[in-house]
Order: structure tokens, then sequence, then C-alpha cells
């Protein structure tokens, strides 16, 4: 009988792996540095040979293995073939395939990060009990993933859920990482929100308690705690598109509940005061009275979605 599964987020820095019980209780987890020189052609023996290394230290044979559970930042297909991941160095290969033959027959699944991460929510974190979620994590950039009727919505190549590359400015001259102009994660991200405020402290001769020290998206919702005028007034603009761009998702997929994580989210729910307003003015009435929530797993939502691939 299986007893156990692996979850593994591989993030461009370090891999995050966790062992599990089949009923998601998490029983171990750890870091191993993400080698990305050569392509990252040492990224998945370095996995293996980790996952192995704990299967003899917790005396785990492959029987009693369900699988591996793999998120990786970049598109995944529905096969497990991964379709560049450019943080890692990584073009088109099959990652289904080469890790299970570096794992010896062990059953893989793969997913992208975000998506995967969302799964996590939804099974362990902020989205439990609801059948239709999507998960938005503002961070340096906007990451999404969209749970629909319990299943991921990865799309052709796993490249659905990218929320953050919505098009939401047309006169934006600034380009995105993407390489497109006036994406939402151009303003909703914590980079966004810091663009935000040093566009309107040079266009405001407003007193602002932002004009000292370092610019960022915890100085912004700091100041707007504190009753900054310039500040509520830059919250609201973020408010303004981002209540827009998930406005526009919902239109699409009708979900429950909206799940926020990432590093803006520790402003707390103050953010869906900035963000309902917006979302409630431009959503189609049938998705009007949505749920917003924060997350709950942090940087562990990768490794529960990974494991939990693996157990549906």
């Amino acid at each position: 009988m299986k007893s156990h599964v692996f979850g593994v987020d591989v993030g461009g820095t370090t891999v995050k792996l966790g062992l599990f019980d089949i009923n998601g209780n998490v029983l171990d987890k750890w870091e191993i540095p993400t080698r990305t020189e050569d392509g990252g052609k040492n990224i998945l023996p370095d996995i293996a040979a980790s996952i192995l290394e704990k299967m003899a230290q917790k005396n785990i044979s492959k029987e009693d293995l369900a699988g591996v559970g793999v998120g990786v930042p970049g598109p995944v297909d529905g096969s497990g073939v991964v379709h560049k991941a450019v943080n890692l160095g990584w073009g088109r290969f099959d990652l289904k395939k080469e890790l299970g033959t570096l794992l010896e027959g062990i059953r893989i699944e793969a997913g992208n990060d975000a998506n995967v991460a969302a799964l996590g929510e939804y099974w362990k974190g902020g989205g439990q009990g609801y059948n239709n979620m999507v998960a938005v994590t503002l961070g340096t950039g906007i990451g999404g993933g969209i749970i629909i009727n319990g299943e991921i919505l990865s799309g052709a190549t796993g490249a659905g859920g990218e929320i953050g590359h919505i098009h939401v400015d047309d006169d934006e001259t600034e380009e995105c990482g993407c390489g497109n102009h006036g994406c939402l994660e151009q303003y909703g991200s914590a980079t966004g929100i810091t663009r935000l405020a040093r566009r309107a402290l040079q266009a405001s001769d407003k007193d602002s308690v932002l004009r000292k020290g370092e610019l960022s998206a915890k100085a912004v919702f700091d100041a707007v705690k504190a009753g900054d005028e310039l500040a509520i007034e830059i919250a609201e603009k973020f408010g303004d598109y981002l209540g827009k761009g998930l406005g526009a998702v919902a239109a699409v997929v009708n979900p429950e509940i909206f799940v926020i994580g990432g590093g803006v989210s520790k402003a707390g729910e103050a953010l869906f005061d900035y963000i309902r307003p917006a979302y409630e003015k431009n959503v189609f009435h049938g998705s009007r009275n949505v749920i917003f929530a924060l997350a709950l797993l942090g940087n562990d939502a990768g490794i529960y979605g990974a494991a939990k691939m693996v157990l549906d």
C-alpha cells in the first residue's frame, strides 16, 4: 500500500522538497541549492539524489511511494513536458520522463509552479472548501493559478493562469519583463506598486512620508495605515488596476474565491478595501459576490500542491 509522496518546488535559487503521508500531513521538508549553471543540467540529478537519500533515511521503499510531484517556473504541459524555463536554463524537454529515469521508474507528475502552488492553497490553504478558485501571488511579478471544479486549468502548453500579463494599460511606455507593455504586474506587483509610488511622487508636491527612506510596496502600505494621503492615492490606483484585472479573470472562469498571496499580501486584508471597489464596478454581475481571502501556506504552497498532483 502506498504510504508516502514527495512534493518538489523548483525555484531559481533553491529547490524546496517535502515528504508527506497520503493524507497530506508534511513529515519532513528541506531545501537544496538550484544549480542553474551549464543549462541547469544538474538540477534533476540533484533532486533525484536528495529524494533517494531521504528514502534511505526514512526506510521508504519504491513500493511505499505514490510518486513525486514537481512544480517548475515555466510552462509545463499535461504530459510533463517543460516548454522552456528561462530562470533554470532549461529549454523544451520531457521532465516527467527524465526524472522518472533518474528515480528508476518512480511515478512523476509535473506542472507550472504557480499552478501547483494554487493547488496547494486549494487543498490545504486559503482555498479549502471551494472547488473554483483563483490564486494570485503578488510578489516581484504577479503569478496566478486557476482551479476549476477541483482541477488545475493549465492550458495547451501549461501557460494558463498567467494573469499578471493581462493587458490593462494602452499608454504604458515601460516594458514588462515579458516584453509587452501595460501588463497587470506592472502595477499590481511589489515592483509595480513601487513604480506607481515613484510616479506619484514625481507628479505631486504633496507632503508624504514616502519622500523619506527607501520606496517599496511595504513602505506604501505602512504609510497607508498611518493615514498618509499620497500613499492612499497610490493604493487606490493599485486597487483600481488589480480589481479590473481580476474582474476580467472572473468573467472567464467565474471563481468562488480569490486567494491572495505573495509578499504584498503581508499588508493583510486591508488590500481588499482597495481591490474590491474596482472589482465590483467592472466585473460581470454573475461573479460580483466572490470571496477575497489571504493565502495561508506561504512558501510551502508549492510542495503541498506538487504532492497533491500525485495523489490526484
